[in-house]
């Protein structure tokens, strides 16, 4: 057996919204579709061909090229303690199958890191959204053909969080 250990340099994106929180949330889901995950996990399983997962992929992908997975809600748990003035949070994960195919079959722990994180949450100064840049994960393994397809995603995730924010 032998453990390996690599220090990974993260860089985190983040907007300050002056927005309300139920606004950015809202601007998110627009934008991310939320299938029903195990109908579309059958037609994963049940495509014969790349081509008709390509298809059922797109099918049910958002306007931003993402599809939710799996949401947080962190500000719930903090409510049992804090009552109802703890402050709203909200992780989503999200991602594109198709999008990860090409870094993981470059990058085999690219898969590690995806689909990736969006972090909603609200503060004293207003509403955060955050977001840890898959390029930054993606650097150390020295795949030039795996970052540009981290770049390609991360500029996505930006303009799907600017949008959210604006």
């Amino acid at each position: 057996m032998k453990m390996t250990t690599k220090q990974v340099k993260v860089q985190r994106v983040s907007l300050i919204s002056s927005k309300s929180f139920e606004e950015v949330v809202a601007a998110i889901e627009a934008a991310v579709s939320r299938p029903h995950l195990d109908e579309f996990w059958q037609d994963v399983v049940s495509a014969k061909t790349y081509a008709q997962l390509e298809k059922v992929i797109n099918k049910v992908i958002g306007v931003s090229g993402f599809m939710e997975f799996m949401r947080f809600d962190l500000g719930e748990i903090m409510r049992k303690d804090r009552g109802e003035e703890a402050p709203r949070s909200l992780r989503f994960l999200i991602g594109n199958p198709l999008i990860m195919k090409q870094m993981v079959e470059r990058v085999p722990d690219a898969g590690s890191y995806a689909p990736v994180t969006i972090l909603i949450d609200e503060r004293a100064d207003r509403v955060h959204l955050s977001y840890d840049k898959m390029a930054s994960f993606l650097a150390l393994y020295g795949s030039p053909e795996a970052l540009k397809v981290a770049q390609d995603l991360d500029s996505k995730v930006e303009a799907l969080l600017t949008a959210a924010a604006t």
